[in-house]
């Protein structure tokens, strides 16, 4: 909740910012008007040399006039604009923060947009099956929320290093006593089919990757 003194301030301040693109606009018109009507009375005024600059003078300072009305209108643009705020992509909004007339911070997270246009399956194979991968594969994807539903797709990319390489603590065996561990390499699957009419595939499901290897 805000006080209504501050709401009223802002709707204020909108109508403002509003009025002020409108005020703009119309001064870039009269400017506009004005260059020509000193350009025509240059034209007159070409016999007579005090007359010319004289009206030299006067397209000149509309001229700046001009510049200065369409600056005052770009920043009353860009405050316009400032006023909504536009999500990069389409998706789903999720783990929202935020209600009607709450006070937010400049910068303070709102909520997480999930976009479900472009979506792909980080399977993490042991090392040892890594042998006969490649990129482009064919791969055959289940996911266990569709029992049975199968995707087709590809694999696109194979990482550099196994997952344990990127957490906060990689594990060190510093002590001397090894123990060898098999450890996971990720590998990004692309979905080729177009997911329009199918079921709708959500970060963090769980699914069985089957890579064709010939």
């Amino acid at each position: 909740e805000i006080a209504r003194r501050d709401y009223d301030a802002a709707v204020a301040a909108a109508a403002a910012t509003k009025a002020s693109k409108n005020a703009a606009e119309a001064t870039v018109n009269e400017a506009e008007r004005g260059i020509d009507a000193a350009r025509a009375a240059l034209t007159d005024a070409r016999t007579a040399p005090q007359q010319n600059e004289m009206a030299s003078a006067r397209a000149d300072s509309s001229d700046a006039r001009i510049a200065q009305a369409r600056s005052a209108l770009r920043k009353a643009e860009l405050d316009l604009e400032y006023c909504s705020i536009k999500a990069p992509v389409d998706g789903v909004v999720t783990r929202k923060s935020v209600e009607p007339g709450q006070v937010v911070a400049a910068g303070q997270p709102l909520l997480s947009l999930v976009s479900l246009d472009q979506v792909w399956v980080v399977a993490n194979f042991k090392e040892s099956q890594l042998a006969r991968l490649r990129v482009g594969q064919k791969v055959e994807i289940e996911v266990d929320a569709y029992g049975g539903k199968t995707w087709p797709g590809h694999i696109e990319s194979i990482s550099a290093a196994t997952g344990s390489r990127f957490s906060l603590l990689p594990p060190e065996n510093a002590t001397g006593n090894f123990v060898k561990v098999v450890q996971r390499i990720p590998v990004r699957i692309a979905i080729d089919r177009d997911s329009t009419g199918e079921p709708r595939l959500r970060p963090g499901m769980s699914a069985v990757p089957t890579v064709f290897v010939r």
